[in-house]
């Protein structure tokens, strides 16, 4: 199969409704009608309130919204459901998912100025003598993730979504001047994804539901190009201040190289010997400190996998200090069957929480 991009252009638009102002029902009418409701003051309401606002239909009214956020939140607080930290993310992005000013965030994004591995894949590079000798075990490190929303309504199921989501990670030999500080290896992974909730709450906790497809590659030639393409599908659940996330997806095959050399063909065909079937995730937020853990395993006689560990904290306003640690198999593309251990310090421009 030739490798594939995945280009999606889309036109977002989106009208906030306003009250409604012809309402024959007075003002003590409307008072005595909220006095009577129960009124409930767990941030929960809040959340709801906004984000049927942002939903919600040009005919719809403020009062209609208030009266369904009491109903759903009095029903979920007899079910013992409560909003966790994925929820709260999902409701916050959607108060700016039209606005063309703002970005919105899909994985963390963050600056490693400094990081140390123990080990080069310098036998990548042996056609480049530069890079094969002259790159050092300190580099910078840096991911860059954002996503957009497809849809303006509800498709399948309320507040259910399709997003496009891209993500660049690049790891830079900024601290080698002797070869020109040159972007060791850089990756790009474009995604179309659908997500929606579920009617499902085990332990007392929320889930949801992804399909998605994406194409991983290092956009270089030859020797050096390692690329794969995916579906995959990711089932969260959330309780309170904890989120976790399962991961599979199925590698789409690829022909056959003719020779190294060739532009067409599979440039990795044991990518899936060290990366595995699956990943799992897991967040926790504790104050504003996240602890974040993922790991793959290959679940092979041959046992291969890795494990990454995270944990940001606060410095100054919204920006976070953040510590990464990565030890196993494919931190990069190129280095997908390496096993190598890093870590890294540096800030965080966005949490996963």
């Amino acid at each position: 199969m030739k490798i594939f991009h995945i280009i999606v252009l889309f036109f977002l638009s989106c009208e906030l409704f306003a009250d409604n102002l012809n309402s024959p029902v007075d003002e003590s009418d409307r008072l005595q009608k909220n006095n009577a409701a129960v009124q409930v003051t767990d941030s929960r309401y809040d959340d709801c309130v906004l984000a049927n606002i942002a939903q919600a239909k040009n005919d719809a009214s403020v009062q209609g919204v208030r009266e369904f956020c009491n109903n759903k939140i009095q029903t979920d607080s007899q079910q013992e459901i409560a909003y966790g930290v994925v929820t709260r993310r999902f409701i916050a992005e959607r108060q700016a998912q039209w606005n063309r000013h703002v970005v919105t965030a899909h994985r963390q994004n963050y600056i490693l100025p400094y990081t140390h591995t123990n080990k080069l894949n310098r036998d990548a590079y042996a056609f480049s003598g530069d890079i094969a000798d002259g790159a050092k075990h300190s580099e910078a490190k840096f991911q860059l993730s954002i996503k957009t929303r497809l849809n303006t309504g509800d498709m399948l199921t309320k507040n259910d979504a399709i997003y496009f989501g891209f993500t660049v990670q690049s790891w830079w030999q900024v601290f080698a001047g002797d070869i020109s500080a040159p972007f060791r290896e850089t990756n790009y992974q474009p995604q179309l994804f659908y997500l929606t909730s579920l009617d499902w709450h085990p332990l007392g906790g929320n889930t949801g539901l992804v399909f998605g497809i994406e194409h991983q590659s290092n956009g270089r030639a030859q020797e050096i190009s390692r690329s794969w393409n995916r579906i995959f599908t990711s089932l969260i659940f959330e309780k309170e201040n904890f989120a976790l996330t399962l991961r599979p997806w199925y590698r789409f095959k690829e022909d056959k190289k003719e020779s190294p050399l060739s532009s067409d063909g599979d440039d990795n065909p044991d990518i899936e010997a060290y990366m595995g079937h699956f990943e799992l995730r897991s967040v926790y937020r504790r104050s504003q400190n996240e602890f974040s853990l993922m790991w793959r395993n290959n679940l092979r006689s041959d046992n291969k996998g890795a494990a990454e560990i995270g944990w940001s904290f606060p410095l100054r306003a919204h920006l976070k200090g953040y510590v990464q640690y990565f030890n196993g198999y494919g931190e990069s593309l190129i280095d997908y069957n390496i096993s190598t251990s890093r870590l890294g310090v540096g800030i965080l421009l966005t949490d996963l929480l």
